[in-house]
């Protein structure tokens, strides 16, 4: 007998459809991407008409087209017309929300029916990838969950980015979120505990939400440094952002883009020159509100109802309805009224400055991936060179993969976008690309 619409499983299959027919992966020895113009991750003029060999999934040869030799059992894949560049990475992204409308009612749907929130994952990790994010940190989600995910897609068992999980983050303020999503704590002590527990289960970075004091912040950072894991501190208010740095905090994610007025010009001015960065998320509410004003039509992206069960479409859709009522954009004209100054103040003060864009909160979708976070920072003045190497090179120096990962040179895992438009003339080519190399591995949404 069919189960009935919208039963958990129905839901099941319909995700093992989509997760299967919405990626293709041709795996090979060896692949050559031929005659398109290469922006290598550095911001220095193109490669016109360049190649591009990988085996297995390494690069190991980078020049023009026309002097190298391609081998004659490579899988070739003519890039002529198109750009290359480096596979981008989003370093704040939650991959167990997928843009519904609103958090506790999303829980409670995926409760209610049974949902396993890591197919929900895999689907997230998968509108990544063919958005042309190889790398992802995720910074809030079910310990077991998230690193189960990770690790399918590191075995190649299901197409998606590149996790780096936090798993649940650290807190003396526990919210609205379920409880495995966070740990409250109540002392220094038992934060560095926490950290120790998740270092023990394989976490690759530590979130610290708010809430924390001082000492909360140098036990946290202490700890996860003698484990060699980073922390990436979620701050606003001006007083959290001196403490998390002057605690070793290694990255300041949303600072000064939730409606906050620009910092005084000491604080800024420490936090450039301690080299500290600084992952503003500003596009989140700032830019997709009114964007979503102007066109609603983006919430019935036709790639929604390829990778969603019907079930989950459903709700989806239903969450949008009066979107401007919804509570997480109640104070969405505050932020845009502070929002250029606060963006600008980084770009202004020539801080180090990471790309991470919150997707998965409320219209913020996976599917849309970094550009417009990236058209965000070109607007108010960075160069889209500028800002591409920010979600490649920088990005993969804050995380410490730079030796493997954000450029591409011989060496390199082959992390490769491949774009129809140049995103130097419109930062906009970078949605939706033609195709996303991860780890030597082709990508398509066919």
């Amino acid at each position: 007998m069919t189960p009935p619409a919208g039963s958990a499983r129905t839901i099941a299959a319909q995700l093992i459809v989509a997760l299967s027919l919405a990626a293709t992966a041709a795996a090979q020895d060896k692949l050559a991407l031929v005659g398109g113009m290469l922006l290598d991750g550095y911001d220095v003029p193109p490669l016109h008409h360049a190649a591009v060999l990988v085996e297995g999934d390494r690069i190991v040869a980078v020049g023009r087209a026309a002097e190298m030799e391609i081998p004659a059992d490579a899988e070739v894949v003519d890039t002529r017309g198109r750009v290359m560049m480096p596979g981008m990475m989003d370093l704040h992204a939650h991959l167990a929300v997928l843009g519904h409308g609103e958090y506790g009612r999303w829980f409670s749907w995926i409760d209610e029916e049974g949902v396993d929130i890591e197919d929900v994952m895999e689907i997230s990790a998968k509108q990544l990838l063919l958005a042309g994010v190889t790398t992802a940190v995720d910074l809030g989600a079910p310990l077991e969950a998230s690193l189960a995910v990770r690790d399918r897609i590191a075995r190649g068992e299901a197409p998606g980015a590149r996790l780096l999980m936090a798993g649940p983050w650290i807190t003396r303020r526990v919210s609205f979120w379920p409880e495995n999503y966070q740990i409250g704590i109540s002392s220094p002590e038992e934060a560095s505990a926490a950290v120790e527990r998740l270092a023990e289960a394989g976490v690759d970075v530590i979130k610290a939400w708010v809430g924390l004091t001082r000492e909360d912040y140098e036990a946290i950072a202490d700890t996860a440094h003698r484990h060699g894991i980073r922390v990436h501190a979620h701050v606003y208010d001006p007083g959290d952002v001196r403490n998390a740095l002057e605690a070793g905090i290694d990255v300041l994610t949303h600072a000064g883009s939730a409606g906050t007025p620009p910092y005084e010009p000491d604080l800024v001015r420490d936090i450039v020159v301690a080299g500290r960065p600084v992952v503003i998320t500003g596009a989140h509410r700032v830019w997709v509100f009114p964007a979503t004003v102007d066109f609603p039509e983006r919430l019935q992206d036709p790639r929604f109802r390829e990778d969603l069960p019907d079930a989950m479409y459903a709700e989806l859709q239903q969450s949008f309805e009066n979107f401007h009522t919804l509570p997480y954009f109640q104070t969405t004209a505050r932020q845009m009224f502070f929002g250029d100054a606060s963006l600008g103040q980084w770009i202004d003060a020539g801080a180090v400055m990471g790309m991470g864009t919150d997707s998965g909160t409320p219209m913020n979708f996976h599917t849309e991936a970094l550009w417009r976070e990236l058209k965000a920072h070109v607007d108010l003045g960075m160069t889209p060179m500028e800002a591409i190497v920010a979600a490649t090179r920088v990005n993969a120096r804050i995380l410490g993969l730079a030796d493997d990962l954000g450029t591409i040179e011989p060496g390199k895992i082959a992390d490769i976008v491949v774009l129809r438009g140049d995103p130097r003339f419109s930062i906009t080519a970078l949605d939706d690309p033609e195709l996303v190399v991860k780890d030597g591995r082709v990508y398509r949404r066919d």
